[in-house]
């Protein structure tokens, strides 16, 4: 799976991973570090994986942390260094280990925030990586990375059944294509209602007006949800995003950076997915924008340089089976 991945970036953006194991120190055995190589400026920048799932002393989920930021220290460049973390299903015994597909997308997911920390050409440490990036963007290299994992050539290259190497079936890849657009309007809903919600809570609620929260978040179900709430229902309580960390009137931005993402692998799309030298030249262009600008340009701005106009919410349409 990681040589699909590493050779997938190095198609994508010129860029070689290599193992590195043994070259810095780890906290646990499985843990790996790896370096990124840019074919004409040498080693750019590292990243540690550490893959696998440790109930007993680590936490679950998956992200992607800054180690060490690009910057200048006392005139020498300081490289980035990453950290890449996920709860994959770890090998056992003999058997290696056999990822879900979630697992999988979910590895493509926090490569695409390594890559954006990594590959920035920012010196300057507020803006350089994701620093300074306006949260309704800063999943776009992110979610970006996703789509690759339903692209045939991509998927079915670094598959095989673990035992007699052969390749995923394609009635196999057809289920997993398939999967993607189960019930993709409902779960759309849902995220338009929770974005709203959120944002009319900020926007339109008054502590002193006769307008409960609960009262509010019903309006916004009588637009976005197909069957109406109970009158006593009190999900709002538990809708934690809101209420702590960066997305409180940002919640939207979740839909919003699908909508980035989707435009931005539609380019790759046009260009001719089976044609590399126009893949290629594609990934250039989205390195040397979205992964190199960091916090240092507006992301509207970096979409345009990209895309050559402002995005479009048709591609997710498509993506979807809504369109």
């Amino acid at each position: 799976m990681l040589d699909g991945l590493f050779g997938l970036a190095e198609r994508l953006f010129d860029v070689t991973v290599r193992s590195a194991d043994g070259e810095a120190p780890v906290w646990h055995k499985d843990v790996r570090f790896f370096k990124v190589f840019d074919r004409s400026r040498g080693h750019i920048a590292s990243f540690y994986l550490d893959p696998y799932s440790r109930p007993e002393n680590k936490r679950g989920g998956a992200w992607m942390d800054e180690c060490f930021v690009r910057r200048y220290d006392r005139g020498r460049l300081q490289l980035p260094v990453a950290h890449l973390v996920c709860n994959a299903t770890p090998p056992v015994g003999e058997r290696p280990s056999l990822m879900t597909f979630r697992e999988v997308e979910t590895l493509f997911h926090e490569f695409g925030h390594g890559l954006q920390h990594m590959l920035t050409m920012v010196d300057y440490r507020d803006a350089a990586g994701i620093n300074g990036i306006e949260w309704d963007a800063v999943e776009l290299p992110s979610q970006f990375m996703e789509n690759w994992c339903y692209h045939r050539p991509t998927l079915v290259g670094m598959t095989a059944h673990y035992e007699t190497g052969e390749p995923l079936p394609e009635r196999l890849f057809e289920k997993i294509k398939d999967s993607r657009n189960h019930l993709s309007g409902t779960q759309m809903l849902r995220q338009l209602r929770f974005g709203m919600t959120d944002m009319r809570l900020h926007h339109v609620y008054d502590p002193e007006g006769a307008l409960t929260p609960f009262d509010i978040e019903r309006q916004v179900a009588e637009r976005t949800s197909l069957l109406p709430p109970l009158p006593d229902d009190r999900s709002l309580c538990s809708f934690q995003h809101i209420f702590a960390g960066g997305y409180a009137a940002g919640y939207y931005s979740y839909k919003w950076a699908e909508v980035l993402s989707a435009d931005a692998f539609a380019a790759f799309e046009e260009a001719g997915l089976d044609d590399e030298q126009a893949v290629a030249a594609t990934g250039r262009r989205f390195r040397a924008t979205v992964l190199s600008s960091g916090g240092a340009r507006h992301p509207m701005t970096v979409f345009r340089d990209f895309r050559g106009r402002e995005p479009s919410p048709e591609p997710l349409l498509r993506h979807s089976g809504l369109a």
